[in-house]
């Protein structure tokens, strides 16, 4: 391997695995630290974590195993896979981890750049926007557990880190990978990077090849293949044909109108907080209702934000949260147990619980669905996937995943 990539949740890690494999790298996500040496001939391992939302200790202990792993397949680079609207707590993870991981490596300099334009993701003086808002004003201020109030990354990246955090403009980004190595401090700092175009991030593509650490959101990947000589690429697809479902755990404005859309016209059964901590509905009772469905149903927990918090007020955000993820974890694994073999799944966290219920170990990446999201398949089982970021894809996003799953579209 030539980069190793350490991703802090599964939707994220197949959105990276995307953007390294249509730049040209033979590349596999990776479900944990795997215990077993990886396929000799991949040009890039992408470690797929949980770490986002969990205690900081224990992110740091999981990031740097992976780290070390990915060490030992040969990987000469780590990149630090975070979202695009680098989503954290005043205490990390971010911050934490990035400062475990250069001690290990010994790095000067980590730049960090989690813009991705090609999805509205832009970082301009420092302060990421979405779409034309302000982060902190564009829904993730409501977010369920890791609520975005600050769109400085300045501010929010010197919360959580000891280090010196420094900041290099768009006005030199504009002029090249060498200006951007130029304007880095002498010093060791985190250094938070613009970038509004698509070439921005190739610019810090290329002022990161002699980088042994960097953080960022898929868009930092951008650039990174064409270091070792790759070219563009088209990645391969099998199609799968059968039953289908899609769970949907995310909260976001873009989710909720996909939900919406997609309930509109086919069968569709809301999950609610209430029900999940009170054992009100079970992952028995629910698949028993999708079988007993025609077509492709939706199972989904995608409140507005004031019925979130209000359960969280109720019940606590952990339990709620857990309670939710620990029934799409069983369903998921009771429905393939039944032959179902497409599933789409929406919220990172609701990814996760999937990827962990169907024991998952390594996915191999597809096609794009939409920017930032590929069918990725369960290597080995003929079952298709599709994770996707709260406020990824277009409001006909599922209809298109299932239909590229069976090699339509």
């Amino acid at each position: 391997m030539k980069i190793g990539v350490i991703a802090d949740d599964f939707t994220g890690a197949s959105d990276i695995a995307l953007t390294l494999a249509e730049a040209g790298f033979r590349v596999a996500q990776f479900i944990g630290v795997p215990d077993d040496p990886a396929e000799g001939s991949l040009d890039a391992g992408v470690v797929a974590l949980k770490s986002r939302t969990a205690p900081v200790e224990e992110a740091v202990r999981d990031s740097l195993a992976a780290c070390d792993w990915l060490l030992a397949q040969g990987c000469q680079q780590i990149v630090s896979k975070v979202c695009s609207t680098f989503d954290s707590t005043p205490e990390g993870n971010i911050g934490p981890v990035l400062e475990a991981l250069a001690e290990r490596l010994g790095a000067r300099h980590v730049l960090v750049c989690p813009a991705f334009p090609e999805n509205g993701r832009a970082v301009y003086q420092g302060h990421l926007f979405v779409g034309d808002r302000l982060l902190n004003e564009s829904g993730m201020q409501d977010h369920p557990l890791t609520p975005m109030t600050d769109a400085d990354l300045r501010r929010v990246l010197a919360a959580q880190t000891t280090w010196p955090v420094a900041h290099v403009p768009a006005q030199v980004v504009a002029q090249g990978s060498e200006a951007i190595v130029a304007a880095l401090p002498e010093a060791r700092a985190m250094v938070i990077v613009d970038a509004i175009r698509d070439a921005d991030l190739f610019a810090i593509g290329q002022a990161a090849r002699g980088q042994v650490l960097i953080c960022g959101g898929s868009g930092i990947a951008l650039g990174l293949p064409a270091n070792h000589g790759a070219t563009p690429a088209q990645p391969g697809w099998q199609p799968v044909t059968g039953p289908g479902v899609v769970l949907s755990g995310s909260c976001s404005r873009a989710t909720r109108a996909q939900v919406a859309r997609y309930a509109a016209a086919h069968p569709a059964f809301e999950v609610t907080a209430e029900a999940a901590v009170a054992g009100a509905v079970t992952a028995a009772t629910l698949a028993e209702w999708v079988v007993a469905q025609d077509g492709v149903p939706l199972v989904y927990s995608s409140a507005d934000p004031q019925v979130v918090q209000a359960a969280q007020e109720t019940y606590g955000r952990e339990v709620a949260a857990h309670a939710i993820e620990g029934l799409f974890s069983q369903l998921a694994a009771a429905l393939v147990e039944q032959g179902y073999s497409r599933i789409v799944v929406a919220g990172g966290e609701t990814s996760g619980a999937v990827v962990s219920g169907l024991k998952a170990g390594v996915l191999n990446i597809g096609p794009r669905i939409a920017p930032g999201v590929p069918v990725v398949r369960i290597e080995g089982r003929d079952v298709a996937l599709a994770l996707k970021s709260g406020n990824f894809g277009d409001e006909d996003f599922f209809e298109t995943a299932l239909a590229l799953m069976e090699g339509r579209g």
